[in-house]
């Protein structure tokens, strides 16, 4: 069994692109949650830098995420990213430690 390929994602938005960024992602996170292979995704705000977003994803594999980020939705927005990003996404991947706490 392989093991789930897991990051952290920090889009840093030109702070008068936040709310539009907010708006659009908000939009997608119960669908990407029904992708197959979507274990966790949690997109999150920094507190003290609005303009500041952390998505948290778990996927089963590398090739689910890789389905993910072909749709069409998701293609679209990585070519014009720059249109509300500060600067590109600052991606950490990570290794899970402890199982999944999504209910499933």
């Amino acid at each position: 069994m392989h093991k789930p390929h897991a990051f952290i994602l920090k889009a840093k938005t030109r702070p008068e692109q936040a709310e539009a960024f907010e708006q659009l992602f908000s939009a997608y996170v119960e669908p990407s949650r029904r992708e197959p292979g979507c274990i966790e995704y949690h997109m999150l705000r920094d507190q003290e830098d609005p303009s500041l977003f952390v998505f948290f994803e778990v996927w089963a594999s590398k090739a689910d995420l890789d389905v993910h980020s072909a749709l069409p939705h998701m293609r679209e927005f990585f070519d014009k990213r720059m249109d509300f990003l500060e600067r590109d996404f600052d991606i950490q991947m990570i290794e899970m430690l402890s199982p999944s706490s999504a209910s499933r």
